[in-house]
């Protein structure tokens, strides 16, 4: 008799963050040729026409809130996309990993409501000045880029709750990203030109869409319907490890003994929170 048990979030998100970072890495390796805003609008736009194209999202009756709803979740989500890819062409991907990590960190924290959630807040703030504070001079710009990218993943999380739970899910994800590559296109189209340059370059541009965007945030919206928002949050803590052995393994961004300390304080900072 086949089995109708679901995967649990937990491997899910272990399959999610590979793809993601997968992604990052790649992206990074084209910040040399293409500038980091214009790979952050190929790959939002590039998951946006893949997602509505396979789920032929212009079929689905779409009324006015489910449109503004979308709309304002895709417009974060894109945000958080650019301002990580500035922070991660100027800061090591696992370190910004973990500063963007104060986002979540945060709504695990008010989600949890108790007082774990101060000593949580605690510890979160003391990893990113440890990771802050051991960069060298001229990546304070990375450092702000990583916190801003922060606060939209705390809207992501949020607003794609509201997406996934009431709203049109996989297929508010696809439109949202449509409308969310619109809103950053300013920053970005100017060097989108540079990808037409070579098939590969393109092919690797639009890779960093499906590996970044299409599987984790399609995983995302699967999740959010079953578990809380603030459990949600929790589970990211499985990321930042992600991505610094992402980082060591296809960058060769070997990390400190104090960065790792940085990054563990984050990551005990959500698992300190905990849910009721």
């Amino acid at each position: 008799m086949a089995s109708t048990r679901q995967p649990p979030p937990e491997a899910l998100f272990v399959v999610g963050g590979i793809s993601q970072y997968l992604g990052a890495a790649t992206a990074v390796g084209l910040f040399s040729q293409i500038a980091p805003a214009s790979v952050a609008l190929l790959r939002v736009f590039a998951a946006s026409l893949i997602l509505i194209g396979f789920r032929r999202s212009w079929r689905r009756a779409w009324n006015k809130q489910d449109i503004m709803w979308a709309g304002a979740f895709g417009v974060v989500l894109a945000s958080m996309n650019l301002l990580i890819y500035l922070a991660m062409d100027r800061l090591p991907l696992g370190n910004a990993v973990a500063m963007e990590f104060l986002g979540p960190v945060a709504v695990a924290a008010i989600g949890a409501r108790t007082i774990r959630s101060t000593l949580a807040l605690i510890l979160a703030a003391s990893g990113v000045l440890i990771l802050a504070g051991l960069q060298s001079e001229g990546t304070s710009l990375g450092v702000v880029f990583a916190l801003l990218a922060g606060a939209m993943w705390a809207g992501y999380i949020v607003l794609g709750h509201r997406v996934a739970q009431d709203g049109p899910a996989v297929d508010g994800l696809g439109v949202g990203m449509f409308i969310g590559a619109l809103a950053i296109s300013p920053f970005g189209i100017g060097g989108v030109g540079d990808a037409f340059t070579s098939p590969g370059l393109l092919g690797l541009a639009l890779a960093t869409g499906l590996l970044s965007n299409v599987v984790p945030y399609g995983i995302d919206q699967v999740v959010m319907k079953k578990i809380t928002r603030a459990r949600f949050a929790l589970l990211q803590a499985l990321l930042p490890v992600t991505a610094v052995v992402i980082g060591f393994l296809a960058l060769s961004q070997s990390p400190s003994v104090a960065e790792c300390c940085g990054i563990g304080a984050v990551m005990l900072a959500i698992a300190v929170s905990g849910t009721e």
